[in-house]
Formats: C-alpha cells, structure tokens, sequence
C-alpha cells in the first residue's frame, strides 16, 4: 500500500461502535452521511455492542433505508468498545478504515480530514482532542494515562484516549490476524505501521446520554492495556526482587561489621542479622516470582485465542467492493481480510438483510 498513487481515490469505510445511544443515533448516521458523500466510495458500519435501548431498531432502519451504504453488525451481547470495533474491522471492505464514537463528540465532519491524511500515504492517522469539552478530572486522568501508557509501551502518541483514526487496510488485517482477547486498538495499530502521524480535530460536550467510560472502566482498560501489551509489570517485580535482595546483603554486611566491632549485644543478639536474611529471601522470592512471570506472560501470549465477540445477525450488506476503484495491494490486502472474515463466519449465527422478514 505504501506505492499506491496517493491520488488514487481509495474505498472508506467507516466503523462506529455503538452501546445504547439512541439520542445520538439519527444524527451520527445523517451527519457521517453528509460528512462523507464526497469521499468517493464508502459504507457506514454501526456496530451494535448489545444495545438495550432502541439502537438496534434504528440501525436495522437505516441499513434498510441505505442499502448498500449503511451496515448494521450486531453482537449478542455487550463486549466493550474495543472488541466491537474488532467486529467492525473484520466486517468492513474498505482500503480505508476510520473509527468514531457515537455520542458525537468528535464531530463526523472531521472525517475527511482522516481520509485526506490516509490518503497521503499514512499508515495509521490518530487525533488530538483540541480545546476538550470534558470536566477536569477526566481531563487529568487522561493525560496521566497517556504519558504512563507512552512510558511503558514506547509507542509515542499524545491522545490515546481519543477514537476518531484512521487506519490503512494492511494494518487492519494486521490486527484482525492477532488473537488476544484484550486488545488496546491505538497501541496495537501503531505497533505494526511505519508511518504513522496526528492530527487535531474538534472537541465538542456531550449533547445527550451519559458516558460509557466511567472510572473503573477507564482502570480496566488500562490493565488490558497493561497486561495485553507489555510485560513492564514482570519486569517492574523482577527488578523489585533484585533491589530487596541487593540491599538485604548490603544490610547484612553491615551488621556483620558492626558486630565484629561493637560486639554481640549491640546486634540485639542477632535480631538485626535476622532481618537482613529476610531481605534477602524476601528478593529473592520476587525475583523468582518475576522470572515466573515472565515464562507465565509468554505462555499466556501463545494460547489467547477465545472469540472476541459473537455475532448474532448483519443488517445490510455493502457493495463496496465492486464500486470501489482498489488497487493491487489493496486487494491483497483485501484477500487477507477476507480469508479471516471466512474464519470468522463460524461464529456468526445468522445473516440477513432484516431479521424480522424470516418470521
């Protein structure tokens, strides 16, 4: 995809993870229409992350009211963001893949300015959050985040926290072939493109709902992120073993030239000399816990292979393929994606345009 003419006038697709926003829905759908019409070839993909409030019907209604445009994926149940995303990604078809959340806060007009910067020959295109309509709290907790998340993983990017990116179709068949369960898209993404850059977009408050990222899921996430893409905490309780073990010896020798020179009484009868011993079999038992860790991690690495998501049904089925002008690596790429799209198959239940209609 790199030698694609960055002229050539690629296929979009655009995948929104959706949980019970059905305020938000009509105009997210009317507004990323809009937004897109003059982006050449493109398919919405809403993906229902087991709604409860009227999502669904009103995603089903607009794939029948867009056929061929509007896609509507719906999970079974509720997976999380991530994993809905994923759901989205091995169901789209375009060579140009952007991710938005739907409660509008980053504006679907900004869109375009993804596309074109995909369309420059980015692999990965993230966004900055510029002037963000959040309380201040939320505000520091997502700049501690993305630093500490810059720290530990050494991907460098200034807003984690923000959905709206792009992605070329290669890392997105990249990410599909990878099996984790816990999957930190921006980090993942990053990890396998070579060209990657930011932009900023516009911020605006929530108009209606509630947000579905509380405190304790804003801590979840960040232990996926953690545990899913880096060993820093094995590594952080090795290093911790090997300190307490170095200063339990060190301690040690100390008493022990104490005693020599002060004498017996003076090491409590050899209370101190005993608190140096634990020091040092306290390290050393971190220090094998870390190395425990570390073939436990690798371990767990290699047999994550569960299902992310289950699909219960599809709504609408896009014709973007046969409308859009691809290119030779784009179809290669394309053809990876579809080979996991035929894996994925077996754990979709069911396909149709309406549900209902087979009632």
């Amino acid at each position: 995809m790199q030698g694609d003419d960055p002229l050539k006038i690629l296929a979009t697709s655009v995948v929104i993870p959706v949980f019970n926003e059905v305020e938000s829905l009509p105009e997210l759908m009317r507004r990323c229409l809009g937004a897109c019409r003059d982006l050449g070839p493109f398919e919405l993909v809403l993906v229902d992350d087991g709604s409860s409030d009227g999502s669904r019907a009103i995603i089903r209604e607009g794939a029948a009211e867009f056929p061929g445009t509007v896609v509507g994926i719906f999970l079974n149940r509720n997976y999380g963001q991530h994993a809905a995303i994923m759901a989205g990604f091995a169901a789209c078809r375009g060579d140009l893949v952007v991710t938005l959340d739907a409660d509008l806060q980053n504006p679907p007009e900004e869109i375009p300015r993804v596309v074109e910067a995909l369309r420059q020959g980015n692999d990965v295109v993230g966004s900055v959050r510029a002037h963000r309509q959040d309380n201040l709290l939320r505000k520091l907790g997502s700049r501690v985040i993305n630093a500490f998340t810059e720290r530990t993983t050494g991907v460098q990017m200034t807003d984690y926290g923000c959905m709206l990116r792009g992605y070329r179709r290669h890392i997105v068949a990249a990410m599909l072939c990878c099996r984790e369960r816990s999957t930190f898209i921006p980090v993942l993404a990053n990890s396998f493109a070579r060209r990657t850059t930011e932009i900023e977009v516009a911020h605006t408050a929530r108009s209606s709902g509630e947000s579905k990222y509380g405190l304790w899921n804003l801590v979840n996430l960040q232990f996926d992120l953690l545990t899913g893409m880096t060993k820093f905490p094995l590594r952080l309780l090795s290093i911790t073993g090997a300190v307490l073990a170095f200063l339990g010896v060190g301690f040690g020798l100390i008493l022990l030239i104490l005693r020599i020179v002060h004498g017996a009484a003076w090491a409590a009868e050899g209370v101190f000399t005993l608190f140096a011993v634990l020091f040092i079999i306290l390290g050393i038992q971190f220090v094998g816990m870390g190395i425990l860790g570390e073939y436990l991690g690798r371990v767990f690495d290699d047999v994550r292979a569960r299902p992310r998501y289950f699909i219960s049904h599809v709504a609408g089925h896009s014709d973007l393929r046969e409308t859009a002008d691809v290119s030779a690596a784009a179809g290669t790429a394309g053809s990876v994606g579809n080979s996991l799209r035929r894996l994925l198959g077996a754990m979709v239940s069911d396909v149709d345009e309406e549900p209902e209609a087979r009632r």
